[in-house]
């Protein structure tokens, strides 16, 4: 299997699972959150910002698929090491306020890295296109 098809079976699989989890959010944050590996509850008002979660989560997916679909891949290369940020956030998050570690590492490590791995690979790939010098346009004859 070609290092293309991997990265693309790679990242389409990132974008499902990030557009499903985050999608879970917006529509039963209470069934979701648990999942998340933080200890307790929000308090009062605060399961709208479990909606807020699935937001982040659904536009990042987005952004990924557009640039899967429009064949920008050397940016989805880039991009996917930044998103990366968020997951490490996300086990950050829980690790600071005492929740799963299992589910930190597990979960959100985890995701984090693949995520990692799926954008060197991304770059690796596109690499011969971006150092390929640009051919100048051919000159008309006088």
């Amino acid at each position: 299997m070609s290092l293309k098809k991997i990265n693309t079976v790679l990242a389409a699989a990132f974008i499902l699972f990030i557009l499903w989890f985050g999608t879970e959010f917006i529509l039963s944050p209470q069934t979701t959150a648990p999942g998340f590996g933080l200890p307790s509850w929000p308090s009062g008002d605060g399961g709208g910002f479990l909606i807020i979660k699935g937001i982040r989560d659904v536009v990042l997916a987005l952004v990924l698929a557009i640039l899967l679909v429009t064949g920008h891949r050397r940016a989805m290369g880039w991009v996917l090491l930044v998103e990366a940020l968020a997951a490490y956030g996300d086990m950050t998050t829980v690790l600071a306020h005492h929740g799963s570690v299992a589910t930190a590492l597990g979960v959100h490590c985890l995701t984090a890295t693949l995520m990692v791995v799926n954008g060197l690979l991304m770059l690796r790939e596109t690499r011969k296109d971006a150092a390929a010098p640009a051919t100048p346009a051919p000159q008309p004859a006088r």
